[in-house]
């Protein structure tokens, strides 16, 4: 997911990072079980019968640390934008490197929670390689670079013994599809004459999205959206996440897109805010069955790469495929 702060229980989130709960339970909606008060346990009453002063009321936080959140956020910011209008090629490289890490991520915590061993190696290698292959190439490139990485999985694994290759290998291609396939798309999207700036209005419109359903969740969220899956997701942050998100398409579409229109904006916003949300919920739906808040804990405030990237992935090609019906592939 983009960098935008997280909520709390009421807010648009299902994790709270930074909240150091050692014994606790791994996520919101769990609470842990209140221990029976006995009469001597009760407190004694106060002897003065003074008032005794009410206690003060909760605040709602984002839930981790938000200075670390907005430092480290300025920083990967600061190098995206540097890289992408600055030379074309550093880009790919910073999208093929977020995604080994993201694959490194993923492939440990599958390990450590459900004893799956995909094979790392081909994996990075294979997904550095269809990102490059995305964006010399085409979409042609990334197709073969992705069938030549999973054959590579299955080469990879028969060096060990035959106890788990199925679940092996078959977690191997999933994560070739839901990290390098998905992000090859960026690449595809940089390669137009325009790139750069068909790139910049997928971060904008992805971050002004999660931005959105934060801000409107947080202050207004009371309905759940998905309460089994991220309890913290409301439908009013929803719906503030689409009216950003189409916002923010409007004004791209007609300023930063060669022959766009504000109206399909609004359409390329919808769109976004939809697979946004989606991808939020694809890696809350994998964290729970993993049993963890986070992918990682390289990212101060933030988590790891692939929490950073769960909202991106999945709405990298939407954008790509309403770019190229609305303006050309470039």
């Amino acid at each position: 997911m983009p960098i935008v702060p997280d909520v709390a229980a009421s807010g648009d989130q299902d994790d709270d990072r930074g909240a150091a709960r050692p014994s606790g339970p791994p996520f919101r909606d769990e609470t842990p079980p209140v221990p029976p008060v006995y009469p001597a346990q009760k407190p004694q009453e106060p002897m003065t019968g003074a008032p005794q002063p009410a206690p003060a009321p909760q605040r709602k936080s984002a839930g981790r640390d938000l200075g670390a959140a907005i430092g480290v956020g300025v920083g990967l910011g600061a190098v995206i934008i540097a890289s992408l209008f600055i030379q074309k090629a550093a880009f790919v490289g910073v999208i093929a490197v977020a995604v080994v890490v993201g694959l490194w991520e993923l492939t440990s915590r599958l390990e450590e929670r459900k004893g799956i061993k995909a094979p790392l190696v081909p994996l990075a290698v294979g997904g550095a390689a269809m990102v490059v292959a995305g964006y010399v190439r085409g979409p042609e490139g990334a197709w073969v670079a992705m069938a030549l990485t999973a054959l590579a999985v299955l080469v990879w694994r028969m060096t060990e013994p035959p106890d788990g290759y199925l679940k092996d290998v078959t977690a191997g291609v999933f994560a070739a599809f839901y990290v390098p396939f998905l992000a090859t798309f960026v690449a595809l999207m940089l390669a137009a004459d325009d790139g750069p700036r068909r790139v910049l209005t997928f971060l904008l419109l992805t971050v002004v999205s999660d931005t959105g359903a934060y801000a409107i969740g947080w202050r207004f969220g009371r309905h759940k959206l998905a309460p089994r899956i991220s309890p913290g997701k409301t439908r009013e942050g929803l719906l503030g996440a689409v009216t950003f998100a189409m916002a923010a398409g409007a004004l791209c579409m007609q300023y930063l897109i060669d022959d766009g229109s504000w109206w399909q904006g609004l359409l390329l916003g919808l769109a976004v805010a939809a697979s946004a949300t989606l991808g939020d919920l694809g890696e809350s739906m994998i964290k729970r069955d993993l049993g963890i808040k986070d992918m990682g804990t390289l990212l101060p405030g933030h988590g790891g790469i692939m929490d950073r990237l769960d909202s991106l992935l999945p709405t990298a090609p939407v954008v790509w495929l309403l770019l190229v019906a609305f303006v050309g592939s470039g």
